[in-house]
């Protein structure tokens, strides 16, 4: 909409992953840089972690971008699978029909598929993004095809890819073999206020901006890293928000006056207050005065529980929509194990608020 009223070639803040916009921060070269370790001396496993938002799948993309036709790949990128469904998911990825095929059968023909590959010299890698979402089962399928090697390489490089509770998913004991195969975790940290700066001119760049500093006045970036938390999907939220208000006053750029006027029509609180317990950007606040103040202020911990209950949800739809591929019988069982996380987090939500 205000695209060309800034003389832009594109949108430079949308909120899908788009490796042309990538901005590579100190944190995402690290991890880009470790990813391309694990794969170039076939070294096991990475783990990249990172905040909703930070970038993982961007940086995903720009990786893969990267590789040439001597790096065979498959991603996974829905991960609420049992583990046929994982092996299935892994083996169309590498151009395979596994769908006929019981669990046994399609272990041996994945294991049969790597090893030939290896033996043609190609690096072969899997990329499971959303990682925390896996199942433990899942995750000890992974671990087994990891243990394909031989006596100085390994077969099969793995990067787990996934927000901040992936992390303490692999520190339970229950997952420690798997722990010992990773080779490197790093986790990208959200933007410096210098850094949000430098990714809001980066993009007006990539977008076609002659002058980036002409949009976004300089006095803008420390009140768009305290909004955002430097979180780069809120910094594109929060400053196309921003951009459309000067383009509905017919301004040539974004002032500080104007920047506050787009966080009263999100709504946001500072990002500090978010992390403390406040509402969510994007979230309506509730009056002041309207019901329990002390009762409010106690269930503010269950925002994030709740997100994770809607994502479920979502998943739930997703597989009612495109999953026809496999029975009905598959898919109700699907189901009703994301039914029995809901009913799990609900009852943790609940122990918690009586505790």
């Amino acid at each position: 909409m205000y695209i060309e009223h800034f003389g832009l070639k594109e949108a430079p803040f949308k909120i899908t992953p788009d490796a042309d916009f990538l901005y590579m921060s100190a944190a995402h070269t690290r991890a880009k840089a470790y990813m391309d370790y694990s794969i170039r001396n076939r070294d096991g496993f990475v783990v990249i972690t990172g905040e909703v938002g930070a970038g993982k799948t961007t940086l995903i993309r720009k990786l893969l971008s990267e590789f040439d036709d001597t790096v065979l790949v498959a991603k996974v990128f829905q991960t609420q699978l049992t583990e046929s469904e994982f092996l299935q998911a892994v083996l169309v990825e590498f151009g395979l029909n596994p769908f006929s095929a019981g669990k046994v059968e399609m272990m041996d023909m994945l294991s049969t598929f790597l090893i030939e590959r290896f033996l043609e010299r190609k690096q072969i890698v899997l990329i499971i993004d959303e990682a925390q979402n896996l199942d433990r089962r899942v995750l000890e399928e992974i671990r087994m095809l990891s243990g394909l090697e031989t006596a100085k390489q390994k077969i099969l490089h793995v990067i787990l890819v996934g927000q901040p509770e992936l992390n303490a998913m692999l520190d339970s004991p229950d997952l420690e073999q798997l722990t010992q195969r990773v080779r490197l975790r790093f986790h990208i940290a959200a933007l410096s206020e210098e850094e949000t700066g430098d990714y809001v001119r980066h993009r007006l760049r990539v977008a076609g901006a002659l002058d980036p500093e002409a949009l976004f006045a300089a006095d803008t970036i420390s009140v768009i890293h305290e909004y955002s938390g430097g979180i780069p999907r809120l910094i594109n939220t929060l400053c196309d928000t921003a951009l459309t208000c000067a383009f509905a006053d017919d301004r040539a750029g974004v002032d500080a006056d104007l920047l506050r006027a787009a966080i009263e029509e999100l709504q946001w609180v500072p990002f500090r207050v978010r992390r403390a317990g406040g509402p969510d950007p994007g979230r309506t606040p509730v009056p002041a005065g309207a019901g329990n103040g002390a009762a409010e202020n106690g269930l503010r911990w269950m925002e994030p529980k709740l997100d994770s209950i809607e994502a479920l949800l979502r998943d739930m739809t997703v597989i009612l929509k495109q999953r026809h591929h496999i029975s009905l019988r598959v898919g109700q069982e699907h189901v009703a194990q994301i039914l029995q996380q809901i009913t799990r987090e609900m009852e943790r939500l609940q122990a918690r608020q009586d505790g």
